[in-house]
Order: C-alpha cells, then sequence, then structure tokens
C-alpha cells in the first residue's frame, strides 16, 4: 500500500495553506485539570512542523465518550490551553465543530497558526453507522478548509470508522501523519521478522477485551504473561478458587480453550503464583499475600504479589522483544502499584525491543515516575495497537493508501 506521508506534504508549499489534522488528544482529566499529557505531547511534533511551515493548522479530536451533543464536561478547552502552552502560542478553540464558531476561527488564522475545534464527537455523525451522515459532517470539515489537505497522526484512532478519521480522508488529499507512522513501523517489528524470545504481558481488567489479541498472539510468540484482573479468570479456568476476584465467568470457555492452544503450540503461559488479596476495593484496604491458588473468600486479588514480580521480571530477562499492555494490579493506588512498577523496570532494565502497549499501561509509565526513554516505544494507541496484533484492518490506515 503506497501512502503520502507528512514530507510529501511538506515538499511542497504549505505556506498560507489550510491543512485538517485528526490528532488523538483524548487526555484523562481530573475536572479540568489534565492528568497525563502524554498524548498532546505526542501530537506536537506534526502540529509544530506543518506551523512551522507557515500552514494554517485546523486540529480535530476527540475527549471522552459525550452522546453525540455538546457537554461542558467534555470540552476541549483544558488541551487547547496545553497544546498553547506547549507550542509557546495561544490555540484559539472554536466553540463549535463546523458551525459560526468555527468558521470564524478557522477564517481568522494566520499563516503558522494553530487552532482547535470543539470535540467532534459533540456531533453524532462523527460515529454514526450510516456512511452518508458520517460522509456530510466529512464535506462539513472539509469545506471549512477550501484548498486544504487532511493529514491523519491520530494513532489512537486509527481503529474507527469515524468521520473526522475515515470519511474526511476521502474528502480531502490524505497523508499519514509522522506519529502514525512511527506506530505502524513499531507495530511491523511486533508482526514481521521478530528478534526471540519474543515475549508479551498482558494485564488490565477483562480478558473479553483481549479474546482476539490473545488468539492471534498464541501462534506468533514464545512466552505469555497474564496479570491484571483478567490472570484471575484464567485461575479459576485452572480450576482455583479466587475469592472475590474479578471474574469474567462466561469466558471460563474461551480461557480454557487458551490453556489448551497454548500448551498444543508450546507458548510458555505463565499466571500470578501470589497476589495481594484485599478485603474491599480501596486504596486504603487492609490486604495480605496469599498464593493465587488460596486466595480467601472474603478477600479480592488487588496486584500480583512479590513472587509473581520475580517470576514475571525473570521470564522477561532473556527476551529480545516485548509487548506490554494492561497494568498487573490498581496501580492507581500506591498499595497496589508494585506489580505494574516491576514489570515496568524489567522491561526498562531489558537489553530487549520494549514496546508499551498504549492506554493505561502508558499512564502508569508516567504515573510512577519511570523513564520514558527506557523503553523502544510508548504506545499512543491502546486499542489500534491491539487490533492490529489482532491481524484487523485499521479503517483509518487502509483509507490512506486509496486514491482521493
Amino acid at each position: 500500500m503506497t501512502v503520502q506521508t507528512l514530507e510529501d506534504l511538506l515538499g511542497g508549499d504549505v505556506s498560507g495553506r489550510f491543512v485538517l489534522v485528526r490528532s488523538d488528544l483524548n487526555v484523562p482529566l481530573d475536572g479540568k485539570t489534565i492528568t497525563d499529557d502524554g498524548r498532546v505531547r505526542a501530537a506536537l511534533p506534526t502540529l509544530k512542523r506543518l506551523a512551522d511551515a507557515g500552514a494554517k493548522v485546523v486540529v480535530t479530536a476527540h475527549l471522552g465518550r459525550p452522546k453525540g451533543e455538546p457537554d461542558p464536561e467534555f470540552s476541549l478547552a483544558p488541551v487547547a490551553e496545553r497544546l498553547g502552552e506547549l507550542l509557546g502560542a495561544e490555540v484559539p478553540l472554536a466553540g463549535d465543530l463546523v458551525g459560526e464558531s468555527a468558521k470564524k476561527t478557522v477564517g481568522g488564522l494566520a499563516d503558522g497558526q494553530v487552532a482547535l475545534l470543539e470535540n467532534v464527537r459533540f456531533d453524532a455523525r462523527e460515529t454514526s453507522k450510516d456512511a452518508g451522515e458520517r460522509e456530510a459532517l466529512a464535506a462539513e470539515l472539509a469545506a471549512l478548509v477550501p484548498g486544504g489537505a487532511f493529514v491523519s497522526d491520530g494513532f489512537g484512532v486509527v481503529h474507527r470508522k469515524q468521520a473526522s478519521v475515515y470519511d474526511v480522508a476521502r474528502a480531502l488529499p490524505a497523508y499519514t501523519g509522522g506519529l502514525v507512522l512511527a506506530e505502524l513501523e513499531v507495530l511491523k517489528k511486533l508482526t514481521d521478522d521478530v528478534a526471540r524470545p519474543y515475549v508479551v504481558v498482558l494485564g488490565g481488567a477483562k480478558v473479553s477485551d483481549k479474546l482476539g489479541v490473545i488468539a492471534n498472539l498464541l501462534t506468533k510468540v514464545d512466552r505469555l504473561l497474564i496479570g491484571g484482573g483478567m490472570a484471575y479468570t484464567f485461575l479459576k479456568a485452572q480450576g482455583h478458587e479466587v475469592g472475590q476476584s474479578l471474574l469474567q465467568a462466561d469466558q471460563l470457555d474461551q480461557v480454557k480453550g487458551f490453556l489448551a492452544d497454548a500448551k498444543e503450540r508450546g507458548v510458555e503461559l505463565v499466571l500470578p503464583i501470589d497476589v495481594l488479596a484485599a478485603t474491599r476495593f480501596a486504596e486504603d484496604a487492609e490486604f495480605e499475600v496469599v498464593d493465587a491458588t488460596a486466595i480467601p473468600a472474603d478477600r479480592q486479588g488487588l496486584d500480583i504479589g512479590p513472587k509473581t514480580q520475580e517470576l514475571f521480571a525473570g521470564k522477561l530477562s532473556d527476551a529480545k522483544t516485548v509487548f506490554w499492555n494492561g497494568p498487573m494490579g490498581v496501580f492507581e493506588f500506591e498499595s497496589f502499584a508494585g506489580g505494574t512498577k516491576a514489570v515496568a523496570e524489567a522491561l526498562v532494565a531489558s537489553e530487549a525491543f520494549t514496546v508499551v502497549g498504549g492506554g493505561d499501561s502508558a499512564a502508569a509509565v508516567r504515573r510512577l515516575g519511570l523513564p520514558e526513554n527506557g523503553f523502544s516505544h510508548i504506545s499512543t494507541g491502546g486499542g489500534a495497537s491491539l487490533e492490529y496484533l489482532e491481524g484487523k484492518e485499521l479503517p483509518g490506515v487502509s483509507v490512506l493508501g486509496e486514491d482521493s
């Protein structure tokens, strides 16, 4: 698939030209305060290069899950403020997406200036299943930037067939941004001619979120380490009691199939051997370290235990390639962050090609104060990364290879 890249766009004269950029600025907020600006910082290089080249840069992005209509809770105002701080220039925020405020904001842009449109998901057409509705919104976005181009640089959304990701790439001359290209290059290293041993660490709450990727990875990896809430469904599938721990009983048959498949393929599937069993789900909950096969009926596992931390670190020590997606416990609670930190530290100490698969894992790295340059790559798109590794087509990427 041949795609036009940001380099191709910048190879021409973009001074004074409108460029519509789809970024991923879906940051976590505490009220109006951004608690992790990693995605904003990841969007900067493409925006800065376009602005430095004199383009009039118009950014679209979403935040949270508003229900297709304006909602002050999900306004991009804090993002516009942070983006302006990082760029060293005010970033005006339109009060709407394609309405009068957007037209006025875009129309008032000077060469080299960046503006942000309000949350694209305030318009129900963005996520509509109806192609005609999405195309209508894409046409209105394109009309905001007459003679303009489109740059797809929000890797965290390229697995979605949405108006600002997919349909607008058909409405304007489309180019692949540097962030998307970098992410795809890394993911290819995890699927094509992988350096072995290849170890994958999966965590997070639910097995159901990762069914497809587990099934596909079992055909590719040498070792699969399972932690987080999803580990308890695996332990239950082996016949162990898990107390009040998170359990997806409807996935037990599927997980038993994974265990059998791993054994048949010679994939080493490693589960926790001890856990921190708490009396309740709370920061200050009392807990004790217990064997993973003997979790008391009135307790719930909230993190992997010290023996498992050592076990997992050992299983990572000889790896040549590592992909990690999902925390090992409730890392937001200091008492239950040890397992996630131990895995992260093992990756930092490793000489392997190490990829942190976005989402909570990336947030954990920054929250726990670990050096981001200690990893080969920290992805900005957890869901997109997983779908790529699952073998699925990413609509927002495939559309960039189409003839405009």
